[in-house]
């Protein structure tokens, strides 16, 4: 089996913001050489996540609503009395969950029709990683 380990680097603008990963991944996938395998998308940070999902903005605002109805930005979470203020932005990202797994068939992405990779920041403007770690033959 061969590897290959890859470091996206970033900065979002806003505090809460999607970066679409697809082009990114696909191009470190090309790179690697496998033909068959895997590649990991593992977000970093604990205040952020990585999913996959359909590339529409009237989803991303659903999604947006419905994590903000499930873990709300206020004062009240015990997480704030560190010093923090981002308690919702680590529950958001055990929603979303910090990694994906997308398969590689004939040296390409296997995603269906509509599927895209997305990191999904929750307590942004501020530099964060992602790690790609692609398997396979």
């Amino acid at each position: 089996m061969n590897t290959l380990t890859e470091y996206l680097w970033f900065e979002t603008k806003k505090q809460r913001e999607l970066v679409r990963l697809t082009p990114q991944v696909a191009a470190v996938v090309h790179k690697s050489g496998i033909q068959e395998g895997m590649v990991l998308v593992s977000a970093m940070h604990i205040t952020a996540g990585v999913f996959v999902n359909d590339n529409e903005a009237g989803l991303f605002e659903d999604i947006w609503q419905w994590l903000e109805k499930v873990a709300p930005s206020n004062p009240h979470y015990r997480h704030h009395q560190t010093g923090e203020d981002n308690g919702d932005a680590h529950l958001k990202s055990l929603l979303v969950h910090h990694q994906v797994v997308v398969p590689i068939s004939q040296g390409k992405l296997d995603l269906g029709p509509w599927q895209e990779i997305f990191y999904a920041e929750f307590d942004g403007c501020r530099k964060k990683r992602v790690v790609l770690k692609v398997m396979g033959q």
